[in-house]
């Protein structure tokens, strides 16, 4: 017998799902006679590409952490006392095993389907609540991406709302983090926003000019100012005022809102989420109850279902880009759900008082190593802080020394100006690690240093009538789940309520919910990942530079682009950094006017309001019948705006899921008359290997990592949105204030230099272990998964667009208009599709009515079987109606999804049996998700917005009510 040696476990096989077998069963129900005939008859021959990516070879899954190991262990994790923001923590055990490492968790979609989502809805009303409370204002958002970005849109935010008619000032204090001032210069330059950077104990806010004002609490150098005279002097002038807090102060200090500050924006990052070289992490903004139709981002809500049941969803959405679009004050299509939870889950696991000794503790450390400094004659210029001293040394000599000998020992510290140096101690901080930092400055000094044996009480150091007397964190959920037996329960409890990719296949049109694979997951929480300052010194994070440089050459490789920034942290980021870069090289060659932007009608919300922020002017472009962009109306519209034409963006394969053929002509038009093509990344996962933005003729895109790449969504975030461009776009990539980029003198899109740094060994894995082969395969069986679908549903759902041959991309829409004649709805399907064990697919867009369907190159051919038999099933249920056969109001569509207490009443009245509802098909018995609440009422919690957690006082006007309807009960 002759035995050939062969790999016998290849990572491919794992992601890619279809077997061989399962292939030539789809191509025969497809028509075809192999894959490569798909192809040739879905994507246009005149962008395919040449040649063969040329990636590194697949490796498996053991030989890349072994490989990854060695990159990672190249990083040094140094103990940092930077702070600006960023601060070592730790994250419960409890929370990491059964959160962060959790596919329930990480692998769940943004809950626009709420019935499904009540788990993290719940988790993110947890983390409104604690930001509500600790902030002291009126509501708060689901986050943000970072802290920057949240200051940028609060600046926004309140430009929006002046009524100071022609105000275009903005104070901004000097002691505001360098990472955000910089951040707000990036986005209040494009919309004519005048930032005034100063002392805010001499700013002069009068006049009309100014309509807001930002100061940081503590500030930046660690001093905390009480701002309570300069927030009235300002309000009297009508400037609102933002204030940046750290959340772990709040719980010693009195909170911004009984400051009087309008806004107050941070980083919920040192609440258990690891510094991670960057991010991801939860930018935090909230406000008061005047701004709530008005805030960006998320807004978690509370409403109740159709049984009168409490349900969460999220509230008022009509705010959201996707249906203001040119209208809207901000992009943000996303939060860092994930990271949220987290923090949010921390506050639940510590509770009020441990929350409060941790500052406590973190205080008396630093009032300890301010009085070791002192008895070394180290001058220390804060009056009043709470965890940052700020030193002032004898000579920049000093300076010097002391990161010398910090960095000898695996210390480090702030350095700014020639003499400064800053230290920001933790909660992680113990006294050895005091006695630590005594001896750097002992050695320095040449003298000896008495370590300190034991915390002593102190007094807390801040302005007289700045410590906290208000109560925070008082309803119960941040009091009954400190034993980690019931925080267990509770997360899984939570976790149970939620459907996600451990369950079944998430058909996203436009949203790529493919595998996250455990392996590329599991670098994510090695401490060389976590543990490393963003402005840590560069050389010790040469693993991460490894990672930088060999992720982006992939990329470059992919988008046969010239160059690649990782910095956006998430698609819209992207978006916006790749119109700037446009913005940057039109004005560098004297272009000022080049402003107009055209984008087709069907794109996704976020590119107009991109545009907008970018400070283009939006000029729609007409779609024709069969989907594609109105080539005589572009013409018409280039032509018009040649003199000021800057961008054309053109999202490829098109939102409509087709290849459209005429794509170079489109870029060639838009070069012809002076103008730069942005390609919307989100389709890539339909290009990779077959095709590239480069061969389109595409100058700039951005790639959604948490897409094509496999970063997991986390239940709506976090994601990367790295751009790619041509050559001479190059230079006006994203830069950074504290940590230069060289060659880039623009300014920074994100906090944080490299963005959301830990997460991008997912995508590294990803690549690493597929291959360039692996890749191209992945995009040829995404193509096959759809057009499968689409062979089996096309006789039930019309399916709106098709390419010359008839083909799809890697999505579709399936056309539910018509059923509106019967009273069905397109949202019906979607709860339906809940009784099923799914999730919808994308709900009308880019076109009202539809859905919008993704398989992905993840899921097998039995899975796309269970899913096509549902909507089989669901359109027989249709034609149920149709036929007069079933009541157009009170049917199994119209009453969906279906609970376990709906069906388990005593007497069931319904017209169609408790089997139906429930088991409508036989496979669902065999694997049976339960939606936690029935449809919910959406206007009704816009009416009555609450957006935390349920007062106690509401609990017991409950109980009574349910006291009363068990008295009138018969049963």
């Amino acid at each position: 017998m002759s035995l050939k040696p062969q790999p016998a476990d290849v990572f491919e096989a794992r992601h890619n799902a279809p077997s061989a077998a399962d292939q030539a069963a789809m191509l025969r129900t497809i028509g075809v006679a192999s894959v490569a005939q798909l192809i040739d008859e879905t994507v246009p021959p005149a962008i395919r590409l040449p040649r063969a990516l040329d990636l590194p070879a697949a490796l498996s899954e053991r030989a890349f952490l072994a490989k990854f190991k060695q990159i990672a262990s190249q990083n040094q994790v140094f103990k940092s006392y930077i702070g600006l923001g960023y601060h070592d923590t730790t994250l419960p055990p409890v929370i990491q095993r059964n959160i962060l490492e959790n596919p329930g968790w990480y692998t769940a979609y943004t809950p626009y389907q709420a019935e499904i989502a009540q788990g993290r809805l719940e988790a993110l009303i947890n983390y409104q609540t604690m930001v509500i409370d600790l902030t002291g204002l009126e509501i708060a958002n689901a986050s943000l991406l970072d802290e920057g970005t949240a200051a940028a849109e609060a600046m926004h935010m309140l430009h929006s709302q002046t009524k100071k008619k022609g105000a275009y000032k903005y104070f901004v204090s000097e002691q505001v983090l360098p990472q955000t001032i910089d951040l707000l210069h990036t986005r209040a330059t494009p919309v004519g926003i005048e930032l005034v950077i100063g002392d805010h104990r001499e700013a002069d806010l009068g006049g009309p000019d100014f309509f807001g004002a930002m100061v940081q609490y503590p500030a930046a150098d660690g001093e905390i100012f009480d701002y309570k005279d300069f927030i009235a002097s300002a309000q009297k002038e009508n400037v609102f005022v933002v204030m940046a807090a750290d959340l772990l102060a709040l719980t010693l200090l009195t909170s911004p809102g009984e400051l009087g500050a309008d806004v107050c924006v941070g980083n919920s990052q040192r609440f258990g989420i690891p510094m991670g070289y960057g991010g991801p992490h939860a930018g935090f903004f909230s406000c008061k109850d005047q701004f709530k139709r008005v805030i960006p981002g998320r807004l978690i809500g509370q409403s109740i279902d159709a049984a009168g049941n409490k349900a969460y969803r999220m509230a008022l959405q009509t705010r959201e880009q996707h249906i203001r679009r040119e209208k809207a004050t901000s992009n943000i299509c996303t939060a860092q759900v994930l990271l949220s939870v987290l923090a949010g889950m921390y506050a639940v696991y510590h509770g009020p008082q441990r929350l409060q000794q941790f500052a406590i503790n973190t205080h008396a450390l630093a009032q300890t190593l301010a009085t070791g400094l002192h008895g070394l004659g180290v001058e220390q210029t804060n009056e009043f802080y709470f965890d940052t001293l700020n030193l002032r040394l004898e000579s920049a000599e000093m300076q010097q020394a002391v990161r010398q000998e910090a960095e000898a020992r695996h210390l480090n510290f702030r350095y700014f100006g020639e003499v400064r140096v800053g230290i920001s101690l933790n909660q992680n901080t113990e006294l050895h690690d005091v006695a630590d930092i005594l001896d750097v400055f002992g050695k320095v000094l040449g003298k000896e240093t008495d370590a300190p044996t034991a915390l002593e009480e102190v007094e807390l150091l801040a302005p007289a009538g700045l410590a906290r007397t208000s109560d925070y964190l008082t309803h119960p959920v941040f009091h009954t789940h400190h034993a980690e037996h019931e925080l267990l329960r509770y997360m899984k409890q939570l976790e149970n309520k939620d459907l996600s990719l451990a369950h079944s296949m998430i058909a996203l049109g436009s949203c790529t919910m493919k595998l996250n694979a455990t392996a590329e997951m599991i670098p994510v929480t090695w401490a060389e990942i976590g543990g490393l300052h963003p402005f840590a010194p560069v050389e010790q994070a040469k693993g991460y530079q490894q990672i930088f440089s060999d992720l982006q050459t992939w990329l470059c490789e992919v988008t046969g682009f010239a160059a690649v920034s990782l910095q956006p942290n998430s698609g819209a980021q992207g978006e916006y950094a790749g119109l700037l870069a446009i913005r940057g090289y039109h004005e560098a060659r004297g272009d000022h006017h080049r402003k107009v932007a055209l984008i087709p009608s069907s794109a996704h919300g976020t590119n107009p309001a991109s545009a907008v922020m970018a400070g283009m002017e939006v000029v729609v472009v007409k779609s024709s019948e069969d989907g594609n962009i109105d080539l005589d109306d572009l013409k018409a519209q280039a032509t018009k705006h040649a003199d000021r034409l800057a961008a054309l963006m053109v999202t490829y394969p098109s939102t409509h899921g087709v290849y459209e053929e005429t794509i170079i002509e489109i870029c060639a038009m838009i070069h012809q008359y002076g103008g730069r093509v942005y390609m919307d990344g989100a389709n890539m996962n339909a290009q990779v290997g077959l095709t590239s933005p480069a061969i389109i003729g595409a100058d700039v895109c951005h790639l959604n990592l948490h897409k094509t790449f496999c970063i997991p969504h986390g239940g709506g975030g976090p994601g990367v949105g790295p751009i790619g461009v041509v050559a001479d776009l190059a230079p006006y990539l994203p830069g950074h204030a504290v940590v230069p980029v060289e060659g880039r003198s623009s300014g920074a899109v994100s906090a944080a230099p490299w963005g959301s740094a830990s997460i991008l060994p997912i995508s590294y894995a990803y690549i690493s272990m597929m291959g360039g082969d692996g890749l191209q395969r992945a995009t040829e069986l995404a193509i096959l998964n759809a057009n499968y679908i689409k062979a089996r549903l096309e006789a039930h759902y019309p399916v709106l667009y098709t390419g010359r041959h008839g083909r799809c991309a890697h999505e579709m829409i399936l056309d539910c208009r018509h059923f509106k004649k019967a009273g069905i709805e397109v949202e019906d399907i979607a709860k339906r599709l809940m009784d099923y064990g799914f999730h919808a697919p994308t709900v009308s867009f880019p076109v009202a009515g539809t859905l919008m369907v993704e398989p992905t190159e993840s899921e097998s051919k039995a899975e796309l079987d269970r899913f096509c038999d549902a909507m089989i099933a669901i359109r027989k249920e249709i034609a149920e109606v149709e036929a007069g056969r079933a009541d157009a109001k009170d049917n199994v569509l119209k009453h969906a999804p279906h609970t376990a207490a709906t069906v388990l009443v005593h007497d069931w009245t319904r017209p169609y049996s408790r089997e139906q509802a429930v088991y409508p098909l036989e496979s669902v018995r065999a694997n049976k998700f339960w939606p936690s609440v029935s449809r919910i009422d959406s206007a009704y919690g816009d009416r009555n917005l609450i957006c935390s957690c349920t007062p106690i006082e509401q609990y017991v006007d409950h109980e009574e009510e349910l006291v009363q309807a068990d008295k009138g009960s018969s049963y």
